[in-house]
This record gives C-alpha cells, structure tokens and sequence, in this order.
C-alpha cells in the first residue's frame, strides 16, 4: 500500500451566495484543474436564520452536476422538471444540470434555529455537458452506514465502500462520497482508487493525516494561510486537505475525535470555461448559453 502524499491544507473562506446567504467555500471558481473533476465545494453552516433565511432564488445551470447534502435544518426545492420537495436532515439531493435547469434552494433551521449542509459541484464531461436534466432525491434512511468494530462510522453516500454501495447512482464523474467519523485516539486506514484525485474536508473534531514522507502522520496544525492552528482548537475549523495520488489515506483521530468528508472522482481531463453557474468546455458554448438564457431558449426539450 502507498499513503498518499498530503499535497497542501487550507480553511474554507467565508463569502456570501444566493440572496445573501453566508457560507464558507473550500474550493472553487480559481483553478478548475485542481480537483478535476470537482468544481466546487461551499459549507452552509449558520446559527442564526437571518444569515441563510433569503436563500438560493431561481437560478441556472448547465454542465455541471451538484450534490446538496443537508446535516441539520432543511432545505426546499423546486425546478423546471416540475420537482418539488424539501431535504431535512441526513438527506440528499444530486442534480444533473446537463442541458440547462432553472432552481431554486430555499433553506430553514431547525428546532433551534441552526442550519447546516454541503453543496459540491462536479463537471460533466463534453459528451455530456449537454444530456437531459435529471434529478434524485434520497433520504437519509436509504444512506447505508457502516459501524467497524473500533467505532468509526462511515456513511456511503454514493460509490462502492467496505462492500456497501451508495443510493446515488449513474453519476458521470463516478464519485466515491463518504461521510466518516472516527473515535477519539483511533488510528483508521481506508482504500483509495490510486489515480482518483480525492479531498477530505474537516467539520467537526481533529485529528492528522499521515503523509507519505511521514507515515507517522503530519499534525493540522501546519500554518495555514499564515496562521497558526492548534490541532486542539480544530473542531468544526472547516478544513480542507488535498491529497496527491496513491492507494491509502490514514489519519490518527483527536481527542474529541474527527468527522470528515471523504470525496475522490475520477478526472476529466478536458478544457473549461466557467462562467457564474454554467460550465462548458469553450468559451462558444459559454457564449451560447447566455446567449440562450437572454432569448428564452435555455430549456431544451427532453430528448
């Protein structure tokens, strides 16, 4: 087995989306090779409702493929298929943009007014950047989670893990989703697919990650944008570690233990061009969806 190599952490930055909904993005809109074939990532985590109440009105995409996970709160939906529901907690929803799609997100806190969840966007290849819209909703109780003997926890969200498989499925970028917790003070191995690129994102306790050139394990208390973060103030610190290539990754937990995203997808490897919520692969087709958008022609038929 190689671990892989930790190729860089960094803490999410705040920023505002939608209406004026504040939340904190790992990655995104800077370098779309970076974690190809993974756009972007933003964590919605707010406990007051004045910061998330005005939501995500109506918008477009084309291109891309989103995947909205709710942790607390809830989350209504509506698009131009005709879908309407809400997500609560534990839920899911993965969208696939294609063609062109009109939604809207409009969240709401739970009993204490708190609301908390995870968008990432993944791309879509050039054969398919233009495929029908199609949409999933899952619930939290077809999520299967697998508890090991020494207590970690891990929820497969979509792809093949310690022989469970995820119900969100006939996604193109064929990404393995993992929502992993382990105990305090164990150390934890986990398979990868050696050439997915893959992340880990931090939201609650802390831990370190073992580096292939130091398997003992490098301490996430590396200065990160140029501050000094203690591994013992780490809880929910929304942390991102990008990992290079190899078919390992192991991490030794806190003392409050660690809950993280685990996300890997095989890369595209094709040429982007991105503009706000659509993706395309040349600045044409980037130009013909605006294009699209400003003469009522943006949602194609289904074919």
């Amino acid at each position: 087995m190689s671990i892989r190599p930790i190729l860089d952490t960094s803490l999410a930055k705040p920023t505002i989306e939608g209406a004026g909904v504040k939340l904190h993005r790992a990655f995104g809109f800077e370098n779309p090779d970076m974690l190809d074939p993974f756009l972007l990532f933003d964590d919605f985590r707010n406990e007051k409702p004045e910061d998330f109440a005005a939501g995500f009105p109506w918008h477009p995409h084309r291109g891309i493929e989103t995947i909205t996970y709710v942790l607390s709160g809830s989350v209504e939906h509506g698009d131009s298929l005709g879908n309407v529901g809400t997500l609560g907690a534990g839920d899911v929803q993965w969208m696939t943009a294609g063609s062109g799609i009109m939604h809207q997100e409009m969240p709401s806190g739970n009993a204490a007014g708190q609301m908390h969840g995870f968008q990432l966007w993944a791309n879509l290849p050039g054969d398919l950047k233009m495929t029908t819209p199609r949409y999933q909703d899952v619930t939290g109780n077809d999520i299967p989670e697998i508890i090991d003997d020494d207590g970690t926890r891990v929820k497969v969200i979509t792809g093949n893990f310690w022989g469970k498989s995820g119900p969100v499925d006939g996604v193109a970028a064929d990404p393995q989703y993992l929502d992993i917790y382990v105990p305090a003070g164990v150390k934890k191995s986990f398979k990868i697919d050696t050439y997915r690129r893959a992340f880990a994102y931090i939201f609650d306790g802390s831990g370190r990650f073992a580096d292939a050139s130091k398997p003992t394990g490098v301490l996430l208390e590396k200065e990160v944008r140029g501050e000094e973060v203690n591994i013992r103030d780490m809880s929910g610190n929304r942390t991102l570690v990008r990992f290079g290539s190899g078919d390992e990754v192991t991490v030794q937990a806190g003392e409050k233990g660690i809950r993280f995203l685990f996300i890997s997808g095989a890369p595209i490897q094709e040429p982007v061009a991105w503009h706000g919520p659509i993706v395309m692969n040349t600045r044409a087709e980037l130009q013909q969806a605006f294009a699209d958008l400003r003469n009522g022609t943006f949602i194609k038929p289904a074919h």
